[in-house]
């Protein structure tokens, strides 16, 4: 699964690697969006594509629609959603890009839950499949958008046995293509996902696992402790 996340250089950063500045109606701000303990419940920096142009919408990351009488979700299956009652609309209809440094993951050792920072070796961001609720560029409470998640695969299984749908660069901007439907959509997920040997891990500190705790820190390799 994905339940915290670092999205912390500027935007173009992320941007460049994705379009030429012509296929974007996105402001430029130098300054790096610097979160390094991204959380659910709050709202995330998401690329879509409007009008044959790339915006970027600040939108609540997780999903209830009216109907759903439980605490909203942030993931969803790759393998179910795009023909899941309730996730099937926004396949169709609300993919996104979600981009980040990497991910965190909890994984138990011994009387402790151990946090690792997962990251592309190659020190590049990553593009992680999104699915929402549009217009994102409502700027609303309602509803959200929710990470696309995948089994885990070779030594990734031995953090968690799900995945963010990390897509490369060229996939990732042919997933956010409002006329691509149906079975192209498949053929993107299955030759664009990162492989598991794209990344590497290391533990960090606990301290990540309180929301309010934002610093570089947090995503920075630590000792891990024997008990």
């Amino acid at each position: 699964m994905c339940g915290r996340f670092a999205q912390s250089m500027t935007r173009e950063d992320y941007l460049a690697l994705l379009s030429e500045e012509a296929e974007r109606d996105i402001p430029y701000v130098p300054e790096p969006i610097g979160r390094f303990n991204v959380a659910p419940g709050t709202k995330v920096l998401l690329l879509s594509e409007r009008d044959e142009q790339l915006h970027l919408d600040p939108v609540i990351w997780g999903f209830a629609p009216g109907w759903w009488n439980k605490p909203p979700l942030i993931n969803a299956r790759s393998e179910t959603a795009a023909t899941s009652r309730m996730f099937k609309p926004l396949w169709l209809h609300g993919r996104a890009i979600c981009f980040a440094d990497g991910w965190f993951e909890w994984k138990r050792e011994g009387i402790i839950k151990q946090p690792y920072f997962i990251r592309r070796a190659d020190g590049q961001p990553i593009f992680m499949a999104a699915i929402g609720s549009t217009p994102f560029e409502r700027g609303d409470e309602a509803e959200g958008f929710l990470i696309v998640t995948t089994a885990a695969d070779k030594g990734l299984v031995d953090i968690h046995d799900r995945r963010p749908l990390v897509l490369s660069p060229e996939a990732a901007r042919e997933w956010i293509r409002q006329n691509v439907v149906g079975r192209v959509v498949e053929e993107i997920v299955a030759k664009g996902t990162a492989s598991a040997d794209t990344f590497i891990w290391h533990a960090v500190t606990r301290a990540v696992g309180n929301t309010k705790n934002q610093g570089a820190e947090l995503i920075l390799p630590i000792k891990q402790e024997v008990l």
